[in-house]
């Protein structure tokens, strides 16, 4: 019987169309109705209705960053962009005031390098650079009365407001315990939760994303706990609890990895303590008894080990290694400088400088008539050539349909609501609607559309609907024909450097793990006395750079045809190099039992580092070698 099959469609399409499926984050969604909408509604009765405007924009910009996590990660994820935003505000204000259109392109397009290079260093870096751009343009085109040092004092408090209401109000599973600790909590009880769903995917086929899914927990809790602090330690008795939590998942997330390497099916029993865990993070309570796996082959003894030990951390909650490696300046500066930074920069500066020119050309030809809105071409242009949005096309073509969509909308709004109470109320409604809307780019775009014409309109100036849409298509085409200019250096330099880096912390892991055989052993046996460590540090490395490497290379992959053919084979050298941070996981597990490395690890791993030597060396990898390697 013919069974009709559906369309294979292109990747950059099926991008394009893709959006997450999430719970509706209420917690978010109340925050964001808090935010812009009262921040504005009081400027307008205090009469200082412009720099409102200013702060509903900056609470705006937080809303689309304020993410799930913990409260002490939000300080850095909001603040730091909010800083580098006002910082952009006020010298774009100046440069506007005291420059004329070619010298205040050519320092928009400097900003827009120094932007582009900053956002290789990191997710929260790269907000940081958005906003600086955007409040560089805003600063230097939006028509305000207020002075440069108001403009950027108003900025931060919209941020401000946000952020506070971030520490301050309650989430779910706020009320269990530490009120400051919940999104802590929750990420360290999903270690253990992926720990449980490694162990029931060993031997099948859904082990190798289990495994991911592992490592995406890992970091996220990382990161929950390693937010910025007044003491360089843990503080509390709950917040060193929760710290002696983390550090005891994992030995078991080491154990579970190495168990998926071996490929042998285990029993239930083995998954029932790792979730006897979570739920007593959850809970703020004991674990009670463990169940004990069977105890027949070294990844198991292991296992069953990290239970003893976890079952004697949760009591004791002395704390624990976070086992993060501190990145310093020199790292991060050379992230800015390196191939994936230049190249991103020069882009960035090339659509916010075009973006600019273009503008100032149309504004000054009065092509705009009485509305002053010329900034909205570069501060579009910013956004579209985010590569953390998704890829270009995506991007372009979700940006377009957003904001007709919400263009469209905002005009039969406009014509029925009342001013300024409805517009009020439509900027409140609109922030509360961005923490669902980022699922999709094409929503958050049209969400953000109307709440800007909503700020415009309060501001004093009539409806512009059909200027934000001709200016986002004129933004499209500038960024569409940037991106696919040909730029100095190598293509992909993105890919290449998260492929780099990855590559170097794998090797790395492996080398430590190989020094460990040949150190001397305590008793005779057993992993020498303050490796382990140094070991997982290294192992949370590896997994963390390999994560962000296959972020990178899917977005690239679902590129236009032209675009995606210079990162093709990086996925191959991504799955080796899992592949061979596993087999180095089985190994340092393989050690612990027995005090050696087995002869199958060792064959394994000079397979796998001899079958990465082709396909890195065609993608321009410059690969680490190791004892096994020669």
């Amino acid at each position: 019987m013919f069974r009709p099959t559906a369309p294979h469609l292109p990747p950059w399409l099926a991008h394009t169309l893709r959006a997450q499926r999430e719970p509706v984050p209420w917690s978010a969604v109340t925050r964001g109705a808090l935010s812009a909408g009262p921040l504005l509604l009081v400027a307008v009765r205090a009469g200082h209705t412009s720099l409102g405007v200013v702060a509903a924009i900056a609470a705006m910009l937080a809303g689309i960053n304020d993410r799930p996590g913990s409260r002490r990660a939000s300080v850095k994820r909001l603040g730091l962009p909010a800083l580098a935003g006002a910082l952009g505000l006020l010298a774009g204000t100046y440069a506007g005031e005291r420059t004329g259109a070619v010298v205040l392109t050519v320092v928009l397009t400097l900003v827009g390098l120094v932007a582009g290079g900053i956002s290789a260093v990191g997710p929260v870096a790269s907000a940081a650079g958005t906003q600086l751009l955007v409040g560089s343009a805003v600063g230097a085109g939006m028509p305000l009365p207020d002075p440069g040092w108001e403009r950027a004092l108003a900025f931060l408090a919209g941020a401000g407001w946000l952020l506070l209401l971030r520490l301050a109000l309650p989430t779910p599973g706020s009320l269990t315990g530490d009120f400051r600790f919940d999104g802590e909590r929750e990420a360290v009880a999903g270690v253990y939760d992926a720990v449980a769903e490694l162990l029931d995917a060993v031997g099948g086929p859904d082990a190798i994303r289990r495994r991911a899914a592992l490592t995406a927990a890992l970091d996220h809790a990382q990161d929950a706990l390693a937010g910025p602090r007044l003491r360089r330690y843990a503080s509390s008795s709950a917040e060193r609890r929760l710290h002696a939590q983390y550090a005891a998942a994992l030995p078991l997330a080491e154990a579970a990895t190495a168990l998926a390497w071996a490929g042998e099916t285990l029993s239930a029993r083995a998954s029932e303590g790792p979730r006897r865990l979570a739920a007593a993070v959850r809970g703020n309570n004991h674990t009670g008894p463990l169940p004990a796996p069977s105890r027949s082959m070294p990844a198991l003894r292991a296992l069953d080990d990290a239970l003893l030990h976890a079952a004697e951390a949760f009591d004791q909650g002395r704390g624990g290694d976070l086992h993060t490696r501190q990145r310093g300046a020199g790292d991060r500066l050379r992230a800015a400088l390196g191939a994936a930074g230049r190249e991103y920069g020069l882009r960035v500066a090339l659509c916010f400088g075009a973006s600019a020119a273009i503008a100032q050309a149309l504004h000054r030809s009065q092509w705009y008539g009485t509305h002053e809105h010329w900034y909205w071409l570069p501060a579009t242009a910013v956004f579209l050539v985010k590569p953390d949005l998704g890829p270009l096309v995506s991007r372009v073509l979700n940006r377009a349909a957003g904001t007709v969509l919400g263009a469209l909308l905002f005009a039969g709004l406009a014509a029925v609501l009342p001013r300024p109470e409805g517009l009020v109320a439509l900027v409140a409604l609109s922030g509360a609607l961005i923490p669902v809307a980022t699922r999709h780019f094409a929503a958050q775009t049209a969400v953000v559309t109307v709440l800007v014409l909503a700020l415009v309109m309060v501001g004093g100036e009539p409806q512009a609907s059909a200027g934000r849409i001709g200016e986002t298509l004129l933004a499209c085409a500038i960024v569409l024909i940037v991106g696919h200019l040909t730029m100095p250096g190598q293509r992909g330099g993105g890919v290449r450097g998260r492929l780099t880096a990855a590559s170097a912390a794998a090797y790395a892991y492996l080398t430590h793990v190989l020094d460990e055989s040949d150190a001397p052993r305590i008793g005779g046996s057993g992993t020498p006395s303050g490796h382990r460590a140094t070991r997982w540090t290294l192992r949370r490395e590896a997994y963390r750079t390999l994560a962000e490497a296959r972020s990178a290379i899917t977005l690239a992959a679902h590129e236009l045809p032209a675009l995606a053919r210079h990162t093709e084979g990086a996925d191959e050298v991504a799955l080796l190099l899992e592949r061979l941070v596993d087999t180095t996981t089985a190994c340092a597990v393989h050690l612990d039992d027995t005090g050696e490395i087995g002869t199958r690890h060792r064959e394994r791993l000079a397979a796998l580092l001899t079958e990465l030597r082709g396909p890195g060396e065609r993608l321009g990898l410059r690969l680490p070698r190791t004892p096994l390697a020669g």
